[in-house]
């Protein structure tokens, strides 16, 4: 894999990364609803599934799920399904105004940005459609997929980060008294999420 290669790879990676889909709206929600310590964990949890992805398309299983539409059907609706039922929890559950609102565990922000990631039928198009555009098979492949790999992981970790920043600044200017409008509307964004992504044709 040439450098022009990689730094073409690391363009588009970029682009896609910072343009809005189901792990973005996912961790700045978590973000603005939370804080900052549950968006980086919904962010991790995002870059595990597409650690994963990596080594799904590594050993050509992702492409086998592809070439299924029951299993692109299946991830594609179980995604949806995962991210309106949380985000219909956030719009439902209210916080009682005379006690602390008690801190999501980073875990279970964590589990849920891998599932959220997992289940995006988009991210598997990526990596069994795009990833292969950039690896030259002429070299050692494994080696190219792992360059690659780190790669998109670092960036998507950056862009991530970026948008927890904002959202958490976004919630500090809005302040305490919004914190239930702010829950609200974090749930309200991953339902349009979840039938944004119910939408996705089967390719």
């Amino acid at each position: 894999m040439s450098l022009e290669l990689w730094l073409a790879f690391c363009v588009a990676e970029t682009v896609l990364c910072f343009t809005p889909g189901p792990a973005v709206l996912f961790v700045s929600s978590s973000s603005i609803a939370r804080g900052a310590r549950p968006g980086l964990s919904a962010a991790l949890g995002i870059l595990a599934g597409n650690t994963f992805y990596f080594a799904l398309s590594a050993t050509g299983v992702a492409a086998v799920i592809l070439a299924s539409a029951r299993l692109f059907s299946a991830l594609k609706w179980a995604g949806s399904a995962y991210l309106v039922w949380v985000g219909l929890r956030m719009l439902l559950t209210r916080a009682r105004p005379d006690l602390p609102a008690l801190p999501q565990p980073v875990s279970r922000s964590f589990v849920r940005g891998f599932v959220v990631q997992t289940s995006n039928p988009k991210a598997l198009i990526f990596f069994v459609a795009l990833l292969p555009q950039f690896i030259d098979p002429a070299g050692p492949v494994a080696f190219q997929v792992f360059v690659l790999g780190t790669s998109s992981i670092a960036i998507e970790f950056l862009v991530l980060s970026l948008y927890v920043a904002l959202a958490v600044r976004a919630r500090r200017l809005a302040g305490t008294r919004w914190s239930n409008s702010l829950e609200r509307l974090g749930g309200g964004v991953l339902v349009a999420a979840g039938a944004r992504l119910a939408l996705v044709r089967t390719p």
